[in-house]
């Protein structure tokens, strides 16, 4: 069974919910990347989404744009990048996502990127451009190679593409808590609990929360309409603090334990 799948029913067992951090890969280093998702899945991580830098991630806020920026700068390619892959998974069998854009993948082409991340330890990939009805080819990979392919949800996707992406999708549904780009936020969408129980209602795979979750009651709020949350620019911003690494990790510490005690929660 995919990790993912297995870490999904893991937590319905056990009536809790799916923490899910977001990391740049490559920031503040290679190594400190290794260190950041082990110490994440010490707190209690459940699945982790680790950023493919590229150039120009229109999806993303100022935060995570500079961290990609920063990979960049430090020389993270592809082969850098499987390489923290391989690391991680030495040492872990928490579920990693691949989480990018389809121009660096279509240098490096569906296949073959797909088939080197499970080889190095992935479970699964979200592409934020990748627009469902033109993801055949990549579905037929990613069903070959038991390789969960993740999609958006939007506050403004319309039920004709809602209903492609929940046939098309595997390992779980990301939905966008508001429409626009990544960073924090102080509250959602007025719609946003009619919308994600809609979505929860229709959807076979787990629903996932994620953009501009950054405080306990958000997570709170999540838990108790959906089946996780993501929390990516308020970990990600720590990274990017010119600190010793030891301080970084205290501030990431002190940062997630708060937002992960409501995932631990007895949920119904």
């Amino acid at each position: 069974m995919n990790r993912i799948d297995a870490a999904f029913l893991r937590l319905r067992g056990l009536k809790r919910k799916a923490f899910i951090p977001y990391l740049a890969a490559g920031v503040p280093g290679t190594a400190e990347t290794v260190e950041l998702v082990l110490e994440l899945e010490k707190l209690g991580a459940d699945i982790v989404e680790l950023g493919y830098p590229f150039s120009d991630p229109m999806a993303d806020g100022v935060v995570n744009q500079a961290a990609a920026n920063r990979a960049l700068e430090s020389g993270v390619d592809s082969e850098t990048y499987f390489a923290m892959v391989e690391k991680i998974r030495a040492r872990s069998q928490v579920p990693l996502v691949a989480f990018s854009y389809l121009n660096p993948l279509f240098k490096l082409g569906f296949d073959a990127f797909v088939r080197r991340a499970k080889a190095a330890g992935m479970d699964g990939l979200l592409l934020v451009d990748m627009p469902v009805e033109e993801s055949g080819d990549l579905q037929e990979i990613c069903r070959r190679e038991d390789f969960s392919l993740i999609f958006l949800v939007a506050p403004t996707t319309t039920p004709e593409r809602l209903d492609k992406v929940l046939k098309a999708g595997t390992g779980f549904i990301y939905y966008i808590s508001r429409t626009g780009i990544t960073g924090e936020q102080d509250s959602f969408q007025k719609d946003f609990e009619s919308k994600v129980s809609a979505l929860k209602a229709a959807s076979d795979l787990p629903v996932v929360v994620g953009f501009g979750i950054s405080t306990p009651d958000h997570v709170r709020t999540v838990c108790g309409l959906t089946d996780g949350v993501v929390v990516g620019s308020a970990l990600v911003r720590r990274t990017l603090e010119k600190k010793p690494f030891a301080d970084i990790l205290d501030d990431i510490r002190s940062l997630a334990a708060p937002l992960i005690a409501p995932t631990k929660e007895t949920w119904n």
